[in-house]
């Protein structure tokens, strides 16, 4: 047993007051003069040696009470068995969560507030000589250097909230990296956070037995929470002016009704739409919102909700590209075909351009997002190896084929793209008996079905392999389960591959009512849609249409003053962005290449921290299987003390304490209550 304050020992001394007055027996006693004895009948005679135990019991009493009385003020402590290795320093690994949760207040104030309080009076309970690592989500590579006390301090005064999140595992291991340069020191690891679920992995903490480890548990206030789950257009197509409708989702992260959730829409700083949702406890909820008026280019959108007093996750942040047209190719084998002119120079969102088969700018096939291959018999090598890469790289290509040639060409093409192949001309008359009303060609085309549905007639067709693809869509469909029309997906991109060329000698397609829909869906579902956003620390890598950069050009992400450089890397397909964690706070980002706007990029929280539920202490000790942890919940006032008593080993002050009283009751029972009962009387004469 050892003394924390042994200085207080000295009051020991005053032991010796109550044994000098035990000797020294201070009692007077006093003369009483009786001038007639007649009516005293009796004198107790008592023995002496029962009145001895008793005083010798009550000097016993005050002198252990008195001795434990001091002692606690001495602060006895039984030390703890790692104190008997000998370490020269020690090294303290604090972790600071400032993760979005830890903006929720309690007594003490907002969680980070506290926290950071905590982590310097964790501090001040060492040696100066000690050495300390601060770390945040954020896992700067700054902090992976060891810190004197003062380093430490100021290092503490500048954390601040990040949408960074990490979890047990995660910290554990960036903890025990800065441990590895110190092979002869105590090591002890602190993790101050409030300890929401999202904070233990899915598989048990791998944890050195050497290290120490303590958490010390904050408590916020209980609060309701609606949060921002997701959004989404009901349609990937934006034209300028038409109408949008988006579909936001909330989540509901309490155990109690979220009534009237105001939602706002704002698009380039523009209010575009209202709304408000009620949501059932534990429960998601969606709400369409309409708006329009939007101009070419990219949009940068933000959604708001009122949900006071928890709002770190009330901002939502999207952006999309409305385009000003579409441009496409046709490629015919002969005459240009009136069918698909008429089609697309009716509506001014489309750019069509006509080219000879022979007349071909490979190099200008990527700038078209839609190609026709019309009735093109005669295929190069060449050209069926641009066609293949355009696919793959994202290009929609449609095909119409020529029936009089030997479909050699056109073999050889779809082999390559790995669809269906020519098999036989069939010149029996033939009605397409099935459409596929799912396929999302027809999304909202028809408003009512009819029953008997009137379809398509071919007197000529190409019948194709069935090859058993399963990437093969089926969009219209001969008996038998024949192709008419029929969807193939490559790499990034699609492939159309019909039945009959556009002509009213072999169909009546290209005059039919479902002919201008399906070319026309095709065409704007050839637009390859941008994700609306991404999520902070999960989508590190952003897939984006291939990007050629010079060797003076350089890519730049920029929000207001900040601006950073990702890495750029190209594979046959697309471009890939490596964020990584230069992205740090949500909002929407400007990607461009020298000065240019390529695009908009969205960024959110990744959402785990709306859920304000806290694991129990059962559930977190249960991480660290074989590893003895400790979990401290902070009283009111500083935790130096407490943490140089843990420090220490086994604090004895209160058992003293409670000696103490134990033994200044015994006093106080044995001069009231015991009894001297030997006594004998003797009758006077």
């Amino acid at each position: 047993m050892r003394f924390l304050d042994p200085g207080f020992l000295f009051a020991l001394l005053a032991v010796a007051i109550p044994i000098i007055i035990h000797l020294f027996n201070f009692r007077k006693f006093k003369k009483v003069y009786f001038s007639n004895v007649r009516f005293l009948k009796f004198v107790q005679i008592q023995t002496s040696s029962r009145q001895h135990l008793k005083d010798k019991l009550i000097l016993a009493s005050r002198i252990l009470a008195l001795a434990f009385l001091v002692f606690a003020f001495a602060r006895p402590y039984i030390p703890n068995p790692e104190q008997k290795n000998v370490y020269q320093q020690q090294v303290i690994s604090i972790f600071v969560d400032n993760s979005y949760s830890m903006e929720a207040v309690n007594t003490e104030g907002t969680l980070l507030d506290e926290s950071k309080r905590r982590a310097k009076e964790i501090a001040s309970a060492y040696s100066l000589n000690d050495k300390f690592q601060l770390l945040t989500n954020d896992f700067e590579g700054k902090f992976q250097r060891l810190l004197n006390y003062d380093e430490f301090l100021t290092a503490v005064d500048e954390v601040k909230i990040s949408a960074s999140n990490r979890d047990l595992s995660q910290i554990i291991r960036r903890q025990k990296d800065v441990f590895i340069k110190e092979p002869n020191s105590r090591k002890t690891v602190y993790i101050i956070s409030d300890f929401q679920e999202n904070i233990l992995p899915q598989a048990p903490v791998q944890a050195d037995t050497s290290i120490t480890i303590r958490l010390v548990r904050l408590k916020a206030n209980s609060q309701p929470n609606v949060s921002i789950d997701s959004v989404w257009f009901t349609s990937a197509i934006h034209k300028p002016g038409d109408s949008e409708q988006m579909v936001v989702k909330l989540r509901n992260n309490s155990d109690e009704d979220a009534v009237n959730i105001p939602i706002r829409i704002t698009i380039n700083n523009q209010q575009k739409a209202l709304g408000s949702l009620t949501i059932e406890p534990r429960a998601t909820s969606t709400d369409t919102l309409f708006f329009s008026g939007l101009g070419a280019g990219w949009q940068e959108g933000v959604i708001d909700i009122t949900d006071f007093p928890v709002v770190f996750d009330d901002r939502f942040y999207f952006s999309f590209n409305v385009q000003q047209s579409i441009p496409l190719l046709i490629i015919n084998g002969g005459n240009e075909n009136e069918y698909l002119n008429s089609v697309y120079r009716s509506d001014v969102f489309f750019t069509v351009t006509n080219v000879n088969s022979g007349n071909i700018n490979y190099a200008g096939l990527s700038k078209y997002p839609f190609l026709i291959l019309n009735e093109v018999d005669q295929l190069s090598e060449g050209l069926i190896q641009q066609l293949s890469e355009y696919v793959n790289k994202g290009g929609s290509l449609m095909i119409y084929p020529e029936l009089a040639g030997d479909q050699q060409g056109l073999k050889k093409l779809l082999q390559t793209l790995g669809t269906d192949f020519p098999a036989e001309v069939v010149t029996a008359e033939t009605k397409v008996s099935s459409i596929n009303l799912q396929h999302s060609i027809f999304k909202g085309v028809f408003e009512n079905i009819p029953k008997n549905l009137d379809l398509p007639v071919a007197k000529k067709y190409l019948r194709y392999s069935n090859q058993n693809n399963t990437t093969k869509q089926s969009i219209l469909e001969f008996p038998g389960k024949v192709t008419f029309l029929s969807e193939y997906k490559l790499g990034r991109g699609k492939i159309y591959l019909s039945a009959v060329p556009l002509n009213a000698e072999t169909s009546n397609f290209a005059r039919h009512s479902v002919f201008v829909p399906i070319m026309y869906q095709t065409a704007l579902l050839s637009l390859q849609d941008q994700s609306l956003f991404h999520k902070l620390n999960r989508d590190q890598v952003i897939e984006l249409p291939k990007l050629t950069l010079n060797a003076n050009q350089t890519l730049k992400l920029r929000k207001d003053k900040f601006e950073a450089i990702p890495d750029l890397r190209q594979n046959d397909n697309v471009s890939q962005l490596y964020v990584a964690d230069q992205i740090r706070q949500i909002g929407n980002y400007q990607l461009l290449k020298n000065d240019s706007l390529l695009s908009i990029l969205s960024f959110n929280d990744a959402g785990p921290e709306s859920d304000l539920n806290y694991a129990s202490d059962r559930v977190i000790k249960g991480k660290f299987p074989g590893h003895q942890v400790d979990i401290i919940t902070p009283k009111p006032g500083s935790m130096q003390g407490a943490v140089q008593s843990i420090n220490q080993g086994t604090s004895l002050w209160k058992l003293c304490i409670i000696l103490a009283l134990l033994f200044l009751a015994a006093e106080i029972l044995l001069i009231r209550f015991y009894k001297q009962s030997h006594t004998k009387a003797v009758k006077l004469e």
